[in-house]
């Protein structure tokens, strides 16, 4: 009654997307209100919502609904 491979690699994912998803906000919003400013951390906050939104994209592609070869 173990957990099988696929929950395993669900259960890897999302913790993987949870630590990445704290550690670039945790870095955007410390650009934004340090010396950069709101202006100045816009860019890197469009960037980091960019990659965050990818890297659901590929955990939802590759784990939850993969396409049959």
């Amino acid at each position: 009654m173990g957990l099988s491979d696929q929950n395993v690699d669900r259960i890897a994912a999302i913790l993987g997307i949870v630590f990445v998803a704290v550690f670039v906000l945790g870095l955007a919003w410390g650009i934004s209100h340090g010396f950069a400013g709101f202006w100045g951390g816009l860019p890197f906050w469009c960037i980091a919502l960019t990659v965050l939104v990818m890297i659901v994209y590929d955990f939802w592609s590759t784990l939850i609904n993969p396409t049959k070869k």
